[in-house]
C-alpha cells in the first residue's frame, strides 16, 4: 500500500531563515526583558535629543531664593544648592553622560577589536607582544587605571572617555582574539585557504564577519559600566572643569553636603544612572540570548 502523498510545504517549518541578523532581531523582539531595557534606552535618549524642548528650565538658570525647594509643581525634582530645577539638570545630563558612554566604548571597541583582530589574525610573535601588553592592562584594576589616566591628563570630560576606553580596550581585544582562534580551522576557512586565498581576506571575508557577534554583545554590557564609570570619575572630583556642567556623577558630589536636607538631589541622578545601566544590561543580555546559537529555540 502506498504511504499517502504529503503536500508539498507541510510538516516543514515554515518560519524561513532570514539570516543571522534577522533572526536574532526576531528573537530579540520576543525577549520581554531585552524590550524592557530598550524602552529605558529609548527613554534616555529621548531626553538627551529633546532636552531643550523638554526641560522647563535651562540646566543654569536659578537663583539662591528658590534654593533647595523640594519636588513640587512647578518643580518636579525639586532644586539643588543654587535654585536650579533638578529635572532640567538630570535630562540636560543625559546629553553628558550618555555621549561620554556610548563615545568611550566606540572608542574602546576600535582599539581593542584592532588589537584583537591582528592577534587573532595574523597570530606568530604579533599575537604574543599584543597579548603581553593587554595582560598587564588587564593586572591594573580599572578604576584604578581610569583614576591615573585622567589624573594625568587633567579634569575633562574628553580625558574621562578616553580613559573609560581604554580600561575596556583588553576586554574587546581579548574577546575577539578568542572569537578569531575558534574559527581558524573551521571548514570555510579551510576551503578558502585551499584554495588559494590571502591571508587578509580570509580575515576581512570570513573570519571577522562571523566573530562580532561577542564583541557587540560586549559592548552593549559595556555601555552600562561606561555610563558608571563616566558617573564615578565625576563623583570623585574629575569630570568636567566646569562645576556647573550637568552630568550626573557631578550633581551627585554636588549634593552630599545636602543628604539630609534635600535627599531628593541624590535620588533622581542616582536613578537615572541605574535605569540607564539596567537599561543595556538588560538589552545586553537579550542580544547574547539572541545571537548565541546554543540559546536558539
Amino acid at each position: 500500500m502506498a504511504a499517502p502523498a504529503i503536500p508539498i510545504g507541510q510538516g516543514v517549518d515554515r518560519r524561513a531563515s532570514r539570516g543571522l541578523w534577522g533572526d536574532a532581531a526576531r528573537r530579540l523582539l520576543r525577549n520581554k526583558p531585552a524590550l524592557v531595557g530598550l524602552f529605558f534606552i529609548f527613554l534616555f535618549v529621548v531626553a538627551a535629543v529633546f532636552a531643550p524642548v523638554l526641560a522647563p528650565y535651562g540646566p543654569l538658570e536659578g537663583g539662591l531664593a528658590q534654593r533647595l525647594e523640594p519636588p513640587s509643581p512647578a518643580h518636579v525634582m525639586g532644586t539643588d544648592s543654587q535654585g536650579r530645577d533638578e529635572y532640567s539638570r538630570v535630562l540636560f545630563g543625559a546629553q553628558v553622560s550618555l555621549v561620554a558612554g556610548v563615545a568611550s566604548v566606540v572608542m574602546g571597541v576600535a582599539i581593542g577589536g584592532t588589537i584583537g583582530a591582528l592577534a587573532g589574525g595574523v597570530g606568530g610573535k604579533l599575537d604574543s607582544v599584543l597579548m603581553r601588553v593587554v595582560d598587564v592592562l588587564l593586572a591594573v584594576p580599572g578604576i584604578l587605571l581610569a583614576i591615573g589616566i585622567v589624573a594625568f591628563l587633567g579634569r575633562g570630560l574628553p580625558q574621562i572617555m578616553f580613559a573609560v576606553a581604554v580600561v575596556n580596550v583588553p576586554i574587546f581585544a581579548r574577546i575577539l582574539r578568542g572569537s578569531l582562534l575558534s574559527l581558524r580551522e573551521s571548514d570555510y576557512v579551510t576551503a578558502s585557504r585551499s584554495l588559494g586565498a590571502s591571508g587578509t581576506r580570509i580575515l576581512l571575508r570570513h573570519l571577522l564577519p562571523n566573530s562580532l557577534s561577542p564583541l557587540i554583545v560586549a559592548a552593549t554590557l559595556a555601555l552600562a559600566t561606561a555610563i558608571i564609570d563616566v558617573a564615578g570619575l565625576g563623583f570623585l572630583g574629575l569630570g568636567p572643569p566646569d562645576p556647573r556642567t550637568p552630568e550626573w556623577g557631578t550633581m551627585l558630589t554636588d549634593s552630599t553636603k545636602f543628604i539630609r536636607q534635600a535627599p531628593w538631589l541624590l535620588l533622581f541622578p542616582g536613578a537615572a544612572i541605574v535605569i540607564s545601566a539596567v537599561g543595556f544590561n538588560l538589552l545586553g543580555d537579550g542580544l547574547r540570548e539572541s545571537l548565541d546559537p546554543r540559546m536558539r529555540r
